[in-house]
């Protein structure tokens, strides 16, 4: 049950979506599976160690988030930091005796079972009037026990092994301090400040290995005013530029996360986002690599090997669903991960929904690719023509500079909803070029790229 009031709530509950993806980020990458060696190092964000570890270890135990806001006149603020806790797991086996014994690998029919460290959600949620918060401010701790379990495992009816998870103790605790500021409108400095403060001394050669399981993993904090709103860090009003540049961010990034783009809702992220980030719609569930594209991790996924499956299955439950989520992917879907145009959406202020896009180049009377002309040197340039080919500087492509002094034939004159014009452009003595121009495929030039040889 939240304690935080239904406001801000449904604010927190838009924002979290995102929310996941930071917490999330590289939890287990393609192929998903323990054995693979990029899921050896793994928790790359927003990782606070135990502080003592600082001292060896060269990472950090704290997070600071510092942004301006405008609290309202008996205004709260709500604060909800979340994190991952690192759980060990290990797996035994049943031995002769009846017993359990240690083991690298259990195989099952359905899963192949590893060491791993699986990653349990925390939050900490705080809500207080902005006015307790000026000042000294408050902190607050928090305490979160070591905890063990175990889960027997079966197959057929019959124990064959079992899971023997271990969480470590964590504590932690947040500081909370407002401040307001000299500005022309009712505005404040909020600091927010996240600590690691784990009493926990490792020993000479303690590696990270040691210190992840009582370590804040992809910690970030969700802020959020009752009546008031926050302003960005990137573009705030003119008025509290200032004040916003000389805030002071550690190891975080403050966003708007507020629904329908409001700013009811700050997400303080370790990864840099921009305001008001959103989840792809096409995408239908978490892949953990948000830097990848998601229909090359479905189509990668969809073809590992059965035996490649299981393991991966037996690497996380996460891990598991991935899987299941590329087995199952219908073909309709699949097709709407190959792309999307969101400016043009919006433009037209269409849902996405619409089956033709708002400007095709192929049904408009005015533009004819193997018709059109257009003036280089005052010559007439079009299908047909010969040009010789003289690529500029700022090209992208730095393999057209190869192409420098060689000749072509304008195959077609291309116009882009900028009103930009491009020449397609097949080489002379290319041995590949009827293959090139049966398939459509071209050599692209702005018109001050290439010199007509021959009037049209």
């Amino acid at each position: 049950m939240s304690v935080f009031p239904e406001g801000i709530e449904h604010g927190f509950t838009a924002a979290r979506q995102i929310a996941d993806a930071v917490l999330l980020e590289g939890y287990v990458l393609y192929p998903y599976r323990a054995s693979a060696a990029k899921n050896r190092l793994r928790w790359q964000f927003g990782v606070l160690v135990p502080p003592e570890y600082t001292l060896q270890g060269g990472e950090h135990s704290h997070q600071r988030t510092e942004c301006v806001m405008e609290a309202r006149l008996g205004d709260r603020l709500a604060v909800e930091l979340r994190f991952l806790r690192v759980q060990r797991r290990t797996v035994e086996r049943v031995t002769a005796t009846g017993g359990f014994e240690p083991v690298e690998r259990l195989e099952l029919a359905d899963r192949v079972l590893v060491e791993w460290d699986e990653g349990v959600e925390e939050r900490i949620e705080l809500l207080l009037p902005v006015e307790e918060l000026i000042g000294e401010g408050v902190q607050r701790g928090f305490r979160l026990p070591g905890v063990g379990t175990t889960e027997l495992l079966h197959e057929h009816g019959t124990p064959v092994g079992r899971l023997v998870r271990r969480r470590e103790r964590v504590d932690g605790m947040v500081r909370l301090r407002v401040e307001e500021l000299p500005v022309p409108y009712l505005a404040q400095r909020l600091t927010a400040v996240v600590e690691n403060t784990s009493a926990w001394t490792p020993h000479r050669r303690a590696g990270r290995e040691e210190a992840l399981p009582r370590s804040l993993v992809s910690a970030h904090l969700l802020l959020g005013l009752e009546h008031g709103g926050f302003l960005s860090v990137t573009d705030p009003p003119e008025w509290a530029r200032p004040a916003v540049e000389r805030c002071r961010n550690e190891r975080t990034w403050p966003v708007l996360a507020g629904p329908d783009g409001g700013r009811q809702v700050m997400l303080s992220s370790p990864i840099i986002l921009e305001d008001h980030p959103r989840i792809a719609p096409e995408s239908l569930g978490t892949l953990y690599d948000a830097t990848e594209i998601d229909e090359i991790l479905a189509l990668r996924t969809a073809a590992l090997t059965e035996e490649e499956k299981r393991e991966a299955r037996g690497t996380d439950e996460r891990a598991g669903a991935v899987i299941d989520l590329a087995e199952t992917m219908p073909p309709e879907v699949l097709e709407r991960l190959h792309g999307a145009i969101r400016g043009l959406r919006e433009v037209t202020g269409g849902t996405g929904d619409v089956e033709q896009p708002w400007w095709d180049p192929g049904n408009d009377p005015q533009v004819d690719p193997e018709r059109d002309r257009v003036l280089v040197d005052g010559h007439p340039v079009g299908a047909g023509s010969r040009v010789l080919l003289r690529p500029g500087r700022r090209r992208t492509d730095a393999q057209d500079l190869f192409l420098d002094g060689r000749t072509g034939v304008v195959e077609a004159v291309l116009h882009d909803v900028d009103g930009s014009v491009h020449l397609a452009v097949t080489v002379e003595d290319d041995p590949g070029a009827d293959l090139w121009r049966a398939q459509g495929r071209f050599r692209y030039f702005q018109p001050d790229e290439v010199t007509p040889l021959e009037e049209s």
